[in-house]
């Protein structure tokens, strides 16, 4: 070959390489926008040294710090694992890494960099191995999971809350009734506002919610620890008490609980009194939800049928004045 004809094929081969490194290039480019528009990161680790290649850079952004501000380090990474997450993850890992599962996969908590945690789905698996079978490489994917769990936290805390005062709603009364049945005796008491209807006509409804509001963090505070406070809708309150009906927490947190309700609210545009009738019985062995939450509706009735602002206990009447001292 003559060396005219070797200047030229070297020519030739060196605007080859040249155009497949555009190529790669662009192709680098098109798959980082790809996968930034999924949120995922793609990651492939080099197991004997511990090097990263985050192929798209995401990995760092997702806990707040700016490019290059975290080294690409395998313990770097093992470092920002949360506490309480971080030996899952790491068994999962090495799990996987000494062929004990086929894949690793860890849905997990990471520390952000101003504090919060951050939650991502991992995904990998050995790419590469040497020729005595050693894992080489592992190579898998990052994504950011936080706003799906926050969300997943909103959908639990309205499946289980009361949206206008956070109080337990039906489903979670239940769920908490089955529970203390199981460990020992369980009354449920019954709360009806009197003269609500009062306070939406003349201040409003707006106004009526915050009453409720008001009243419910007034209920928390009244009731002993251990106790539920719930709310069917509307002004009907429940509790569930984990105490015997005989117990002097019951006639104590019955009183407070109607103090709690007759004691004036201080509201936006005026001041709204309301009162309160209480009924409560206890549990029996036989009773579900539905029957014990009967009774003690029952029991609040005897205070409707009898001048309101009262307390039942079982068939006992017990009043309170409007100051709220027992006669």
């Amino acid at each position: 070959m003559s060396e005219k004809s070797l200047k030229q094929q070297i020519q030739n081969l060196k605007k080859h390489n040249t155009r497949l490194a555009r190529l790669a290039r662009d192709a680098r480019s098109k798959l980082s926008a790809a996968l930034d528009g999924t949120g995922l990161c793609l990651w492939q680790l080099d197991v004997p040294s511990g090097k990263l290649i985050i192929y798209n850079r995401r990995w760092g952004s997702m806990l707040g710090y700016q490019p290059k501000e975290l080294n690409a380090q395998f313990e770097v990474w093992r470092e920002h694992l949360h506490p309480d997450d971080k030996q899952n993850v790491l068994d999962a890992f090495y799990d996987h890494l000494h062929g004990k599962t086929p894949f690793y996969e860890a849905l997990h908590r990471m520390q952000h960099k101003n504090g919060t945690v951050s939650w991502v789905l991992d995904r990998g698996r050995v790419s590469e191995w040497d020729e005595h079978g050693n894992p080489l490489k592992v190579t898998g994917t990052h994504i950011d999971m936080t706003k799906e769990k926050q969300y997943e936290e909103q959908l639990a805390l309205l499946a289980n809350h009361d949206p206008l005062t956070g109080l337990a709603n039906r489903h979670a009364l239940i769920k908490h009734f089955t529970q203390l049945k199981t460990h020992g005796p369980l009354c449920v008491a019954f709360i009806d506002l009197d003269d609500f209807k009062t306070v939406n006509d003349t201040f409003g409804h707006r106004s009526g919610d915050e009453l409720l509001i008001q009243l419910s963090q007034r209920l928390r505070n009244t009731c002993p620890p251990g106790a539920i406070v719930g709310r069917l809708g509307g002004d009907e309150f429940v509790l569930l008490l984990p105490f015997p009906l005989a117990s002097l927490l019951i006639n104590q947190t019955a009183h407070s609980c109607l103090n709690a309700a007759l004691t004036p609210f201080e509201l936006d545009n005026g001041q709204a009194q309301v009162g309160a009738s209480v009924g409560i019985d206890e549990v029996q062995p036989q009773d579900d939800f539905i029957n014990a939450l009967r009774r003690a509706d029952q029991s609040m009735y005897q205070i409707k049928h009898t001048g309101k602002n009262d307390v039942a206990i079982g068939q006992m009447l017990l009043s309170v004045s409007r100051s709220g001292t027992q006669p």
